[in-house]
């Protein structure tokens, strides 16, 4: 397994994805959305494996404008508007060579051991 956690340090889901493999001794590499953010690559591959851009969208960040421009602009504008302004994703996204999760999921993650 080769377990990526994308999160910020402050997110207490992203603290549980943490605590989840390291009780279980599985070996992660954690990526702090605040330092280094997901790449257009990256965030695309997490979306298809997802069910598409909506299902990554925070409804509950603090950044209500941005979400709410996000959710009216064109569609070929919204990846771009969205890793600029990577606080409305929701965290943690685990991901996992080709699969993925985005918030806390321990019952998919179990599946992957």
């Amino acid at each position: 397994m080769n377990i990526q956690i994308f999160g910020t340090k402050k997110c207490n889901d992203t603290k549980k994805a943490e605590r989840f493999f390291k009780e279980r001794g599985i070996k992660y590499q954690f990526v702090d959305m605040k330092e280094k953010g997901l790449s257009k690559g990256e965030f695309n591959a997490v979306a298809q494996a997802n069910g598409g851009i909506e299902n990554l969208l925070d409804p509950n960040c603090k950044d209500k404008d941005t979400l709410a421009l996000i959710k009216y602009i064109a569609e070929e504008d919204k990846v771009e508007k969205i890793l600029e302004n990577q606080q409305v994703i929701k965290t943690p996204i685990v991901r996992n060579g080709k699969q993925s999760t985005v918030g806390y999921q321990p019952d998919v993650w179990k599946k992957w051991e």
